[in-house]
This record gives structure tokens, C-alpha cells and sequence, in this order.
């Protein structure tokens, strides 16, 4: 028997339940959306999480896409999915809270601090504490799209074999950062994954199937759960150091490089050129790298962050 949110869900059952948040100010009521999914014996207890950033679509579709694939009876252990993390941020497609707080610098939250620290609290008390391992889904922020990627402390061995058990492209040695979930768990002893890939409010087909595979592949590793179709991915590329190249001029860039594509010191990333299209700035590579992730708006400022290489 587990227990969440004040509702119990016996061994073999499935049961959605949601928590509630807090009210709008139109006296609406805002719930966390959760879906517990109770093994028929004991093991490891995943959370699996999306939407911390609210217009980070591809881990809700990622999540529902696992839940149909998942029996109770076939399940040893306990899956905690939660699609929509930040529902405040998803109702308005935006990455923030209403008060313009990122939700994953919130962590671990405070009982008396702002919407925020609350909800973080709430997640941290309902969900967190009640797991053994965890992986939350993420996308790249405004006009910026990511490779499918897992970042993660690679010095840790569960951590570090649950990343390449995920079978991503890319895995990346990462710390954690403050006030993050991830940061938040780790300090728990609770090995966690953070999943990066595709970009906000669009989803990503590629993306969103690596996931569901590298979800089901940890669950696999973990002996919860052996999916009906195992693929075998490649084996990754393994990264300790990542640099993002910044544009040396304001101006209209064209990008010549793509996501996944190897790239080599001095080697031609794009031009940044003027209004009339005639003076034109060069961006090379000021190292070896994989290009994980790159900047879709064209109009960029000086200083403005276009292209993030995996250094090899």
C-alpha cells in the first residue's frame, strides 16, 4: 500500500489523484495531477516528472506515452508520474509562475514562503520523499532547441548507471544547480535524471520517442518492468565539459550546423550579418565538440548565447 495525497493505492491498482495547489483568484482551484501506479510486490519507487517549466511540452506526452505502456500486474515496484508539475506555468504557456519565478530554483521549498516554495514543499513532501529514484523531463527554454540529452551526476554509480541504461545520444556530467529539483533530491541520496531534448511549446517527435524508450529502459535496469519492445540503443556519447559559443555582433544570424553534428576548432558555425545582408560576421568553433543544442530565433543581440557544444 502506498500512500499520496491523503489516497491510499493498494499493490496491482493504477489510481489518478490530484493534490490541490492553491486557489486562483477566481476561486478556482488548481491540482496537481498525479498517477500512481502500485506493483504486485515491493521495489524501487520512480517519480517521473514534466512540465516543472510550464511550456516544456514533450515530457507530458512522454509521460502519458509510458502510463499506456505499464501494467500493475506486470509491475515490481512503484511509478509516480507526474505530467504537469508547474500548472500555474502550463495554463499559461509559460516557463514561470505567476509571479515571474522559475519553479526549479524554488527547491525544497518553504511552508510560509511564495507560491513557489509552496508547491516545491508540496512535491518535495508527496512525491520526493516517497521515492527511490527520479527522472524529470525537460525541453529547451524560448528559441532554443536540444539535442536529446541526460544530465546528470556521472560520479555517482547509480546515477551513472541509470543514465546509460536511459540510452540517449548524449550523456552529460552536470552539477546540480541550487534550488533545483534535482539538487533537492540529490541531497536526499536519491539518484536522479534530468532529461533534456526538443524546445518549448512544440512537440518533438524524435525527442519525445527517445524518452519513452529511455524511461522504460531505466525501469528495465532497475528490474521494475521489461517492455514488450526492447530496442538497443547506441552507445552514447559520454561529456564532461559543455561551452556555449555567444554571438560576437547583434544581427541576423544563419546558423550552417546542426543538432548532433560534429564539429571542429575553427570550423564555420554561421554569419551574423546586418539588415541589408551585406556585412557578415563569422562564428567558428573555438573547440572540438557535438552541437547539443542551438538558438532558433535569427534575430540575436551581441553576447546572446547561439550554439551549446559538447566538448570532446
Amino acid at each position: 500500500m502506498i500512500e499520496i495525497g491523503g489516497f491510499s493505492v493498494p499493490p496491482a491498482h493504477k489510481r489518478r489523484i490530484e493534490i490541490p495547489v492553491a486557489r486562483l483568484p477566481t476561486q478556482t482551484m488548481l491540482s496537481l495531477p498525479v498517477v500512481v501506479i502500485n506493483g504486485v510486490t515491493k521495489g524501487p519507487r520512480l517519480w517521473v516528472s514534466a512540465a516543472i517549466h510550464g511550456d516544456e511540452l514533450n515530457g507530458v506526452e512522454i509521460i502519458h506515452r509510458v502510463l499506456q505502456q505499464i501494467s500493475p500486474q506486470e509491475l515490481r515496484g512503484t511509478v509516480i508520474a507526474v505530467p504537469i508539475v508547474n500548472v500555474f506555468g502550463f495554463i499559461d504557456q509559460s516557463r514561470y509562475l505567476p509571479d515571474r519565478r522559475d519553479l526549479n530554483r524554488s527547491f525544497p521549498g518553504s511552508k510560509r514562503g511564495s507560491l513557489g516554495g509552496r508547491l516545491a514543499l508540496l512535491f518535495m513532501e508527496e512525491i520526493v520523499n516517497r521515492c527511490t529514484h527520479g527522472i524529470d523531463l525537460h525541453t529547451a527554454s524560448d528559441h532554443r532547441n536540444n539535442l536529446p540529452q541526460i544530465r546528470a551526476n556521472l560520479d555517482d554509480p547509480q546515477t551513472y548507471e541509470c543514465a546509460k541504461a536511459f540510452g540517449a545520444p548524449v550523456i552529460i556530467h552536470s552539477q546540480t544547480r541550487d534550488g533545483s529539483l534535482r539538487q533537492a533530491a540529490t541531497q536526499k541520496g536519491i539518484p536522479v535524471l534530468l532529461y533534456e531534448a526538443g524546445e518549448a511549446l512544440r512537440f518533438d517527435p524524435h525527442a519525445i520517442g527517445v524518452g519513452v524508450e529511455g524511461v522504460l529502459r531505466v525501469m528495465t535496469s532497475l528490474g521494475m518492468y521489461e517492455p514488450k519492445v526492447h530496442s538497443q540503443p547506441n552507445d552514447p556519447v559520454e561529456v564532461r565539459k559543455t561551452r556555449w559559443i555567444r554571438a560576437s555582433s547583434s544581427g541576423i544570424l544563419l546558423l550552417s550546423v546542426k543538432l548532433g553534428e560534429r564539429v571542429y576548432e575553427k570550423q564555420i558555425l554561421g554569419v551574423i550579418s546586418d539588415a541589408f545582408g551585406d556585412a557578415s560576421v563569422r562564428i567558428r568553433a573555438p573547440i572540438n565538440g557535438l552541437v547539443i543544442c542551438t538558438q532558433q530565433n535569427p534575430l540575436v543581440n551581441q553576447g546572446d548565447a547561439i550554439v551549446n557544444l559538447a566538448a570532446f
